[in-house]
């Protein structure tokens, strides 16, 4: 099991464009339209199964809003951080 992050880490590490809600950290990422949005969301659903870590994913016109949280740990870890940062690389 990973091991929590204290605050001060999270806060640390927290990758740009990312917040902290509560246990998860959460990014909406924006598209021009539905279909870009849904391609993006399969991709990063294929890293994310590669990675055995599934994020919560909601798919609405123009926006994707990505929830991470490790449930095993209670909470956010580095497994959140990483997986943010390999989200972003997708998008940019």
């Amino acid at each position: 099991m990973a091991d929590l992050l204290d605050d001060s880490k999270i806060e640390a590490q927290l990758p740009e464009a990312w917040d902290r809600d509560g246990d998860e950290i959460v990014r909406t990422y924006e598209f021009d339209s539905y279909l870009p949005g849904v391609g993006f969301a399969s991709g990063i659903g294929g890293i994310a199964e590669d990675a055995w870590h599934h994020p919560e994913i909601t798919i609405t016109w123009g926006e994707v809003e990505v929830r991470l949280t490790t449930h095993d740990a209670g909470g956010i870890t580095e497994k959140d951080i990483d997986l943010a940062e390999r989200f972003d690389g997708v998008y940019e």
